[in-house]
């Protein structure tokens, strides 16, 4: 019988899709067909012909990157009896907590102040815990938010621990009465006292919200009488402190750093490399869990589950960081604006777990603060040889030293015990004063912070930057998916939140396949794998999609213009394409199906992957391209959260878009016309010979049903109409590609 403390305490379990490999391999076999019979009808090179053949060529290699990254999917089982039979209480391990904000109108302190409140009461002991807020908006209300939602939290915790309560936000818990489970006759006397408790915390929130002041600027509050949000010194407050009690309230420190208006601020990852810093010289916990302030905990052992990961003997020589999958509680019905993330992560988020790892995701995510100081595997291996790192790769002189980590010595004494292993004093006094000093704007000039230390700078994806970096060096991740989901959190509730949402992750990847950091050259010169690089080239190119797209959508009603053809048009070639649209739309049914979707879920899935590649994906393209031509750059959009309660359905309006005069709505209405154009040229009939033929206005009709919103808005009235100044643009961008297309191009005959 094995050691029990020997056994893994975690262990990854490869699923087979069978089904979905048989159904991706004919898919690739027959666009390899049509790709030959492309080649292969040397009397059919016309204009139409070429471009669908580029357009196809570019969809088989991303098809290539999509298979090879779901072919072999896992997830991770954790064991949480052995790891606490191999670590008592009183050894686990320290855990420094981040939630960044960036704005209390986009994302409400109530919001914020759940999130907390779930972290808080965490089952893990409290001394073990330092819960850091980050905000970047530097907003009166979230400090008074947190310090009220302090005083709740002192019966919260308690009531949460007694009766065992598995969602830790308690707006959450209480919107929701069959969470009140409980048989115990003190229960239901309990549960409403602390749900009049958390409605008198919610309703001091929403006053204060209401007023330009939140709150008299006196006392703890005077220090925001004379701030603005991108001008204002550096603002750290202990809201509370804990002594080194287990069975009370973790730490809770507010951190607003400083910002200046010609300093840049490198947006979210500027954020968490400050609290890095901060946490660093107050706790410096080993490891770090970082979430968006509306994921608020919904496992409350999550801690437990993610250590068995990062504690077990194979995992601490390996794994860069455990990730939490994103799931939300407010989905509209029938996930009528495709941001749900279901199915996705289920095929292709469980097949980057079966690689390398699972990407970083910005949020719900564990690290390992060594990692993020620089340590790859191999420093980790020479060490070991030298049987210690005051002798291996990182001995560092003092000016290196300086140049890497910054000059404040508190800092660089407490990076030194994490990058050895040694334990740190994580009851020592907060020092407010020297994490001021890291805070700072000039801190981080000529160090290695957001280059080669921390998280790093160069794309609003910061996140995906980081996990690649991490990836490059040799770790792997993994992905920490217990039952019931460790968070929850909100999605947009609104196309607008969705498509400006879609546009900034495109742009930031994009942007991070056209820099030095592109994967390909860390499978050349790094040691990103193979498989893990073409699964990075598949999310890192959502912008450059868009361009074959458009001009696979166009196609059709260019043909019908010109009265030409560019899909096969004899009864044994047209099997091909016909194929190749059934197989894959039933593919794709099933595994929605299989993920517990229902079919109207699959094509608004389907609808809106070809709103926003043609429309956020393309913008994306286009800011990404200006930006490396140095004409303009880039600007970090903060998606709006919105608390969100089980009566939503009862809005006739839900699922509906709406409108507004951005250009994002430009590219789809445009499109939308000239099908609608092509349609009634085919109507009369002039095709049909030796010109296009039925597979074109398919195609063309095809294109109209994905932008049936867009017709609907057309003639629709208020928010959910498109504006006449976007109509107009569109019309005249319509009549021009019309014009343009009256003289057909023919490459050879």
């Amino acid at each position: 019988m094995a050691n029990k403390n020997s056994l893994p305490l975690y262990e990854k379990i490869w699923v087979k899709h069978t089904f979905s490999r048989v159904m991706d391999s004919i898919t690739l076999l027959l666009l390899f067909l049509l790709l030959g019979y492309r080649i292969s009808s040397n009397n059919n090179y016309t204009f139409p012909w070429f471009v669908a053949f580029l357009c196809e060529l570019w969809f088989t290699i991303t098809w290539i990157t999509t298979m090879s990254t779901k072919w072999t999917p896992a997830h991770t089982k954790t064991f949480l009896d052995r790891l606490l039979l191999r670590v008592s209480n009183y050894e686990l391990p320290a855990l420094d907590l981040f939630v960044t904000t960036a704005d209390p109108v986009l994302e409400p302190a109530i919001i914020t102040v759940n999130t907390v409140l779930s972290l808080l009461a965490l089952d893990y002991p409290a001394n073990k815990l330092a819960c850091y807020v980050s905000d970047d908006g530097c907003s009166p209300l979230t400090f008074y938010a947190l310090v009220e939602a302090t005083k709740f939290a002192e019966i919260w915790i308690p009531f949460c621990k007694k009766y065992n309560v598995q969602c830790r936000a308690p707006f959450r818990y209480f919107c929701d009465e069959s969470m009140a489970h409980n048989d115990l006759p003190e229960f239901k006397q309990e549960w409403l006292t602390m749900k009049e408790e958390y409605e008198k915390l919610s309703g001091k929130i929403q006053n204060a919200s209401q007023k330009s002041i939140p709150c008299q600027l006196m006392g703890e509050f005077a220090v925001f009488s004379q701030t603005h949000a991108r001008n204002h010194p550096t603002i750290i407050k202990v809201i509370r402190e804990n002594k080194g009690v287990s069975d009370v309230m973790p730490h809770l420190i507010y951190i607003s750093r400083e910002k200046r208006p010609k300093q840049p601020h490198h947006h979210k990852a500027g954020a968490m490399n400050v609290l890095t810093r901060i946490s660093g010289l107050m706790t410096n916990a080993p490891f770090m869990l970082n979430l968006d302030c509306d994921m608020y905990v919904n496992n409350s052992k999550i801690v437990l589950h993610a250590l068995c990961i990062l504690l077990d003997s194979k995992g601490e020589k390996e794994v860069a960081f455990a990730q939490c999958p994103q799931r939300f509680y407010d989905a509209v019905k029938d996930d009528a604006y495709g941001n749900q993330l279901v199915a996705l992560p289920m095929y292709i988020g469980s097949g980057f777990a079966g690689l390398q790892g699972i990407i970083y995701a910005g949020t719900n995510c564990f690290h390992r603060r060594k990692v993020m100081y620089g340590l790859s595997p191999n420093d980790i291996q020479n060490a070991k040889k030298d049987h210690d790192f005051t002798n291996g790769t990182l001995l560092l002189s003092d000016k290196e030293t300086i140049q890497k980590f910054g000059t404040s010595k508190g800092f660089v004494d407490s990076a030194t015990h994490i990058l050895k292993g040694t334990t740190f004093d994580h009851y020592k006094s907060l020092d407010l004063e020297a994490a001021s000093e890291v805070a700072s704007c000039n801190y981080e000039y000529n160090t290695a912070w957001g280059k080669e230390v921390g998280w790093l700078y160069g794309s609003t994806s910061e996140d995906v930057l980081t996990g690649l970096k991490f990836h490059t060096k040799g770790w792997r991740s993994e992905l920490c998916s217990p039952d019931p989901i460790a968070f929850m959190g909100c999605s947009p509730q609104d196309n607008l939140g969705q498509m400006a949402q879609h546009k900034r992750w495109s742009s930031g990847l994009f942007d991070i396949f056209l820099s030095k950091h592109c994967p390909i050259f860390g499978t050349i010169f790094g040691k990103l794998q193979l498989r893990e690089c073409l699964a990075y080239i598949w999310i890192t190119n959502w912008a450059l999609r868009s361009i074959p797209e458009i001009c696979y959508a166009l196609l059709p009603a260019y043909c019908i213009i010109t009265n030409s053809s560019f899909l096969p048009n004899k009864e044994l070639s047209m099997w091909i394409p016909t194929t190749l649209f059934v197989i894959y739309n039933v593919s794709n049914i099933i595994e929605h199906i299989k993920s517990g979707l229902s079919i109207r879920t699959w094509w608004n899935n389907q609808r809106m992957g070809r709103i926003t590649t043609m429309t956020s994906c393309f913008l994306a393209f286009i800011t990404i391209i200006l930006k490396k031509l140095r004409i303009s750059g880039t600007n970090f959009e903060i998606t709006k959260k919105e608390q969100v309660h089980s009566n939503e359905g009862t809005n006739e309006n839900v699922g509906r878009f709406s409108f507004n005069e951005s250009l994002i709505f430009l590219p789809g209405t445009t499109i939308l016309f000239i099908q609608l154009i092509a349609l009634f040229m085919s109507g009369n009939g002039n095709g049909y010979g030796y010109g296009y033929g039925v597979g074109e206005v398919f195609c063309s009709a095809y294109v109209v049903l994905c932008y049936l919103p867009f017709l609907k808005g057309l003639f629709g009235k208020g928010k959910y109409g498109i504006p006449l100044s976007t109509i107009w643009k569109s019309m005249v961008l319509a009549f021009t590609f019309v014009y343009l297309c009256s003289r057909p191009i023919l490459l050879s005959e």
